[in-house]
């Protein structure tokens, strides 16, 4: 293996390279055209993202991966910080080479170290001269270099780049200051699923141009600086288990088939007075349901919590 750099705004990490279709082009390139990708798909297109068990999951700007083998202009890749059954080391999939970049220490987010996260759902990255570059998503993560009074600089592939100060938030514990404040690191957890409320499902989507169900609940915790396995299967497995009595905001509730007693395949975040936020599939966008009227109410197999006040 060897350490390599997500070097695009968003990796989309495939199952195997023959994956992607005609359609999926604008989001192999480097840098990806995500907006464009996205903004061509249909509802059966998403949809067939599951059919044909296109995508594994996806990786923000400056994630470190680390590369098992290189097959033609593809690069067979784990995701240490993304935590699941299928590999130890972390989720495994494949992105185009040209996605990558060659890892530095320059780009080592340390704990105690002053890093930089985007808190904006979507900001741009500035060369030194104040030029625009590339996009970046939400909860991108980027070691300090300075604070100026342009914004701040930080460690990217293209050298020390500039975000804005009002887009970002700056770190020292690994452990973000909630967006908001509420009481609480549940409510807090809520409080930034709600800015997301009607953005659209997306088939392993880990950001915010699309989540899926647990992307979203992974999300949401790293949030709050909380890592959590990647998949609603896992995520099933961990944390402390609540009784349904003792549910409290940001509290994930995870749903099976057999009326809850087979395979996990659904998770929701608990928001309060018996109502969860989630993405739901492929045809909708992250809403807020009542537990009582929920389609999948029979389903609910589980619940676990991963935050502490």
């Amino acid at each position: 293996m060897k350490p390599a750099i997500i070097a695009v705004s968003l990796a989309t990490v495939w199952t195997k390279p023959e994956s992607p279709i005609d359609l999926d082009q604008p989001a192999l390139t480097a840098p990806a055209d995500l907006r464009g990708w996205l903004g061509s798909l249909t509802v059966e297109d998403r949809l067939d993202f599951y059919n044909r068990n296109a995508i594994q999951t996806q990786a923000l700007f400056g994630t470190r991966v680390e590369v098992l083998e290189e097959q033609g202009e593809w690069s067979h890749i784990l995701i240490p910080e993304q935590s699941c059954k299928k590999n130890e080391i972390g989720y495994p999939g494949w992105v185009p080479t040209a996605q990558l970049a060659p890892w530095s220490d320059a780009y080592q987010l340390t704990r105690g170290q002053p890093a930089v996260i985007v808190t904006a759902a979507h900001t741009h990255l500035y060369d030194l001269e104040l030029a625009e570059g590339i996009e970046l998503a939400y909860l991108t993560r980027l070691p300090l270099i300075e604070e100026t009074s342009e914004g701040v600089i930080v460690s990217t592939v293209f050298g020390p780049s500039l975000l804005r100060k009002d887009d970002v938030q700056i770190v020292k514990n690994g452990e973000p200051v909630p967006v908001q404040a509420p009481v609480n690191k549940g409510e807090a957890i809520v409080a930034n699923a709600k800015r997301f409320l009607g953005l659209p499902y997306l088939w392993g989507g880990m950001s915010s141009y699309g989540y899926d169900c647990s992307g979203f609940a992974y999300n949401m915790h790293r949030s709050l600086g909380i890592v959590i396995p990647r998949d609603a299967s896992d995520q099933a497995l961990a944390g402390v288990q609540v009784e349904k009595s003792d549910l409290l905001p940001g509290d994930l509730l995870f749903f099976a088939y057999e009326e809850g007693k087979g395979r996990v395949h659904h998770v929701g975040i608990y928001i309060g007075n018996g109502e969860m936020i989630h993405s739901p599939d492929s045809r909708g966008a992250i809403e807020i349901v009542e537990l009582s009227g929920y389609k999948l109410k029979h389903e609910h197999s589980v619940s676990r919590r991963y935050w502490q006040d």
